[in-house]
């Protein structure tokens, strides 16, 4: 049976992820409130700003930086606009 949530980001009841995709506290309140449409929105942003600002997620400065834009897409005011994109 599918594990059902309501979602933080979409702001409605989807499907949850199947298991703990991140560490720690924030990643049982990302498990706890968070759809797998959402995660998925999340990793094609975190690609975006690590190709866009050629981030290194084995920099410890790079790697609190996503963690900040993650706690923001999911639970503040939503993730960075990148300067100049433009989706295609």
């Amino acid at each position: 049976m599918t594990r059902m949530v309501n979602c933080v980001h979409l702001g409605r009841e989807a499907e949850g992820l199947a298991m703990q995709t991140y560490p720690g506290a924030l990643g049982k309140r990302i498990f706890d409130h968070v759809s797998q449409e959402a995660w998925g929105k999340w990793l094609r942003q975190q690609t975006m700003l690590i190709n866009e600002y050629r981030l290194s997620p084995i920099n410890p400065k790079d790697r609190k930086f996503l963690v900040e834009e993650m706690e923001k897409f999911f639970f503040g005011e939503g993730a960075s606009k990148i300067e100049g994109f433009k989706p295609v």
